[in-house]
């Protein structure tokens, strides 16, 4: 008979399990409990709403008339509390959930999270103990896990080496963080930078994988005491650590943080199975210093609520050694183009998916496995991890916002976004412009840059229909030859965003399989 004093962990669910763990842990190593009310005062998140990863928030009015909000981050509010003296820190550990739109469900979501906060006169042993204790949360879940490091002053001194506006910094960032070479180079072309940046842009993308075998070519690419500083950084928390657990460290030079909130180092933490980082953190002294003059702060935070997927039902196990990748092909014309390429470099299957009503095919020998979904769900798979990759329209991406790696423009399907309307079309600023179209956010996007108040109107279909019948003023549609437009008295007013087929990655399978995953886009690129 077993000793009744002793706790059964099995009886926990593993964020449960995970959560009292790490607390364990944290308060070993000084950390103390920090509990905060469930609302805070709205004007924190107002005045401080470039930290916030969006600004939509849930606000009441309390019974003495104040406006509060359910809070949508902790950090901030312990940022604003902590309040250290000259010379001290503050450790503090939290478990509180956060409230944050949805953009699948368009609605409020309420996330479980665990953070570390570490602010004041933060040293070096303290953003090593931070590291340690993230692999220690990790590890504790169970699973093959990645915990990747990046230094903001390394993405930032190459955009100054390269001679980057301030103005021009926002575009670059966002898709240096989406891994997306094409555009990247064109931007850095358009921005005017200094010559070689675009293959310069380039390798910094390529700085992915193990730490020992990236950190060499990362030393390459350095120029200036700011890129230098920070990989020595990085390798001075490296050589710190110790265990088994170091092995599970990569660098990841292009993952870059918001840049109003992080200003040092980042870093995520991925688990196998799981489609996003169910870790982030890292230094955020610009936060900080807005409260209390003169500090430095990191810190991460754990979300619990994707460990609860890890409970649910799971694929199949993969063969001992081997990794499948598992590629979302749209139904159609493209979805057969892709798949005939990829059988000329040995990708094929035994069966002609065509030919057979099985909703999976796959090559084990090959490592490949396919499945056909409408073309609109492609982005959808994969950000969610049911798809290693994928091929998917720009527009059909940007509509969507699905948060994946883009890796390559396949050059296939190519079309352009445009505005078109009646060919005696004349805007009258007076009103709203009335736009019909079925790419409701890009539409959005495109005129709020123009400073234009417009009437969305969603159709599904036959857009070209709603300036013919006075439904609408102009519409916002796909355009490949023009033929149908000119066959109806209609013209293209604006052109402002070239479309063509891009290979995308979910951001863990790039963790976890990276291998077959280059492979598989180096053999696609040979023959497109």
């Amino acid at each position: 008979m077993g000793n009744p004093m002793e706790f059964d962990w099995s009886i926990l669910k593993r964020a449960e399990r995970m959560a009292l763990q790490l607390r364990a842990r944290a308060e070993k190593a000084g950390y103390r409990k920090y509990h905060m009310g469930r609302f805070e005062e709205y004007g924190l998140y107002q005045e401080n709403r470039s930290f916030l990863a969006s600004d939509q928030v849930l606000t009441f009015t309390d019974l003495d008339g104040r406006l509060l909000a359910l809070k949508p981050d902790v950090t901030l509010s312990i940022a604003k509390n902590a309040q250290p003296a000259p010379g001290q820190r503050e450790k503090y550990y939290y478990s509180e959930n956060v409230y944050r739109p949805s953009r699948e469900s368009h609605t409020f979501r309420e996330i479980d999270q665990m953070g570390l906060e570490c602010i004041g006169q933060v040293e070096p042993e303290d953003v090593r103990e931070q590291l340690g204790l993230a692999l220690d949360a990790l590890a504790l879940c169970g699973e093959e896990f990645v915990l990747e490091l990046s230094h903001m002053d390394f993405i930032t001194g190459l955009l100054d080496e390269l001679g980057a506006g301030e103005e021009k910094r926002p575009q670059l960032l966002e898709l240096i963080r989406g891994k997306n070479a094409h555009e990247l180079r064109r931007a850095a072309e358009a921005a005017g930078l200094a010559p070689g940046a675009g293959q310069m842009l380039d390798t910094l993308l390529e700085l992915t994988g193990p730490f020992e075998q990236v950190m060499p070519r990362a030393k390459k690419l350095a120029r200036g005491q700011a890129m230098t500083g920070a990989l020595e950084e990085l390798q001075s928390l490296y050589g710190g650590l110790e265990g088994a657990d170091r092995q599970r460290i990569w660098l990841d030079l292009s993952l870059a943080g918001e840049m109003e909130y992080y200003n040092g180092l980042v870093f995520h933490g991925y688990l196998n199975g799981l489609p996003a980082p169910v870790l982030k953190g890292g230094r955020y002294d610009l936060l900080a210093r807005k409260f209390t003059p003169g500090v430095s702060a990191v810190g991460f935070a754990l979300y619990l609520n994707e460990l609860d997927r890890l409970e649910a039902a799971q694929p199949e196990p993969e063969p001992q050694g081997r990794r499948m990748l598992n590629v979302a092909l749209p139904k159609g014309r493209l979805g057969d183009k892709v798949y005939n390429l990829l059988a000329q470099v040995g990708y094929g299957c035994p069966e002609n998916y065509n030919d057979t009503r099985k909703l999976v095919v796959e090559n084990p020998e090959a490592g490949i496995r396919y499945f056909l979904v409408k073309p609109s769900d492609v982005a959808i798979y994969v950000e969610h991890g049911a798809a290693d990759v994928g091929i998917v329209g720009k527009d059909i991406l940007v509509e969507s916002g699905a948060d994946v790696y883009e890796l390559l423009d396949t050059g296939l399907g190519r079309c352009r976004m445009c505005v078109a309307g009646r060919k005696d079309f004349q805007d009258d600023p007076g009103r709203a412009l009335r736009v019909a179209t079925k790419f409701v956010n890009i539409a959005k996007e495109y005129y709020a840059g123009l400073g234009r108040d417009i009437d969305i109107i969603k159709l599904n279909g036959s857009i070209e229909l709603a300036p013919i019948l006075g439904l609408s003023d102009v519409i916002v549609d796909i355009v490949e030859t023009g033929t149908t437009l000119k066959e109806n008295d209609l013209k293209v007013i604006t052109e402002f965003m070239p479309i063509s087929a891009r290979f995308i990655a979910n951001k863990a399978s790039y963790a976890f399989k990276n291998r077959e995953l280059a492979r598989l886009l180096e053999k696609l690129q040979e023959v497109i």
